[in-house]
């Protein structure tokens, strides 16, 4: 469980950091980066994770989302995997698409040849990295949550939905809600899980829902100028699920914004203020 620093960089006093390790999951090298706001020595801080979107990697957010000046405030570690394994080796998509393989992980364990030996996201991102990130950072495992960006938002909501006693706190930004009725999702579940939907469904914020899943509440924000809104994150089907299902949502709809990381940067302190009062109570 060693880890290679790549960069430190001070920042609001406390540390900007980038590592990369050899996952056992994905069976390839994997960077991540972690936010440590100044503290006590021997203190024990309180965790957020962060998934990114299709496309993205660790750097997106650690470069373009303004968090760490709320996490000093609030006291925060902000750690942001990568969202996929990547290497010379790991297949991606056959034809070279954006939405599938390489930076389009879906936080999925793949069944599927050939995805199947390095796309484990889900192993990765809820058990091997934050065994590893315990044991090099000042984090408190009983106090943890999770927020995430369109396919990372997807990733967070599922994972808290099936972990619900391990984090207090989930958000997400224009979140996929939904990825057994969406072209992206559809694609992606397909291609990892193979064609039973069934098999699809623990991976579906809203069918986690349906069959019974529970969160103590909800926050989600999506812009209103957002391009992919009507055919791939329909949070409509979500609030309805919610709804049914009696489970605190706040659904905010942003007047003008859309699915980049200005959208994401505007409304990062209110997340994290949102997750400390959770982490601290």
């Amino acid at each position: 469980m060693t880890i290679e620093t790549v960069s430190l960089n001070r920042s609001h006093g406390g540390v900007q950091g980038v590592y990369r390790h050899a996952s056992r999951e994905t069976k390839t090298p994997m960077t991540f980066s972690v936010y440590v706001p100044a503290h006590q020595a021997g203190v024990k801080l309180p965790i957020v994770w962060y998934l990114s979107g299709l496309t993205c990697t660790h750097a997106n957010v650690t470069e373009k989302g303004e968090f760490r000046k709320a996490c000093a405030d609030l006291g925060l570690v902000l750690a942001a995997p990568d969202t996929s394994p990547r290497g010379e080796d790991v297949p991606g998509d056959p034809a070279g698409a954006y939405d599938f393989g390489l930076g389009a992980g879906f936080y999925v364990d793949a069944i599927e040849p050939p995805f199947a030996q390095n796309y484990r996201m889900w192993s990765y991102v809820t058990e091997e990295l934050p065994a590893l990130v315990a044991r090099h950072f000042p984090v408190d495992p009983k106090r943890q949550s999770i927020f995430g960006h369109s396919m990372g938002g997807h990733g967070a909501l599922t994972i808290a939905l099936r972990h619900p006693d391990r984090y207090r706190a989930a958000s997400a930004f224009s979140p996929v809600v939904a990825p057994s009725q969406v072209p992206w999702g559809i694609k992606a579940l397909g291609g990892y899980l193979g064609n039973d939907r069934a098999a699809w469904r623990k991976h579906d914020t809203v069918a986690l829902i349906e069959d019974g899943a529970r969160f103590s509440d909800l926050l989600v924000d999506y812009g209103d100028a957002d391009p992919f809104l009507t055919e791939q994150l329909r949070p409509e089907l979500l609030e309805r699920a919610c709804s049914q299902a009696a489970i605190p949502l706040l659904l905010r709809r942003q007047a003008g914004y859309d699915h980049s990381y200005y959208f994401i940067s505007t409304f990062m302190e209110d997340h994290l203020r949102w997750h400390a009062a959770r982490l601290a109570a």
